[in-house]
């Protein structure tokens, strides 16, 4: 019998790939729609676009695993602390335990009796689980998130690049916004699909977001409609 596959295991690279990627079409296409609608030329289009990709890759990368460092520093340092009240009060924890599976629906002699299998079994990671919500499917891993985050930003960000290469200068901001709304729906899809969630709903969701984000960088593209030399 196979075992049953769920999706809360992806929640870990999952978010950082649909983050990275989404924020690479929306920040790389948002600058260079900036630029375009300050009717500049085509190689500062490109240099921005390349800008943009080079310095989002690496913010990303270093912002998710700063941030996941923390969420896992913080989680050994709960279970060091759970391991000291394990061996200083194991009594005290167990009943802890039991208090748990009993308000979660068990009777009290049978909470005690699972608490203390459980903890015989291994103490740690009972109370990792059922007091401290950590597990092996969600608990934090910086490298991992980081690399997700840099691969899919720089995946996502040479979309809007290529286009900047080969879309007709005159009509760069529509041929920017086209290209990458159909990106994000595609993104989107793809996301709700490895989530188990409503595609219909991520694609709409996606969609109006990078409409807001790219519409504002072309407001203000157009307010100061600087040329660039």
């Amino acid at each position: 019998m196979e075992l049953e596959q769920h999706y809360i295991t992806r929640t870990g690279w999952l978010r950082a790939a649909v983050l990275g990627a989404n924020d690479g079409i929306l920040s790389t296409t948002s600058i260079v729609i900036g630029i375009a609608a300050a009717n500049s030329s085509r190689t500062s289009i490109v240099l921005a676009a390349l800008a943009g990709l080079v310095a989002g890759a690496m913010s990303m990368a270093a912002g998710e695993y700063v941030s996941v460092s923390s969420q896992s520093d913080t989680e050994k340092a709960d279970l060091r602390r759970e391991q000291r009240e394990l061996e200083q009060m194991p009594e005290t924890e167990l009943e802890e335990l039991a208090k748990i599976y009993q308000a979660r629906g068990l009777d009290p002699d049978l909470a005690r009796q699972v608490a203390t299998q459980l903890t015989r079994h291994n103490a740690l990671e009972a109370h990792a689980k059922d007091e401290l919500g950590i597990n092996e499917m969600t608990q934090a891993n910086p490298l991992q998130a980081a690399v997700a985050s840099f691969a899919s930003f720089v995946a996502g960000a040479a979309l809007p690049l290529l286009v900047s290469f080969l879309a007709p200068l005159r009509y760069m901001v529509w041929y920017q916004y086209l290209f990458s709304i159909g990106f994000l729906m595609v993104l989107g899809a793809i996301a709700a699909k490895a989530g188990g969630s409503g595609i219909g709903t991520g694609v709409l969701r996606i969609c109006f977001w990078g409409t807001v984000a790219m519409a504002t960088t072309a407001f203000v593209g157009y307010l100061f409609h600087t040329q660039i030399s």
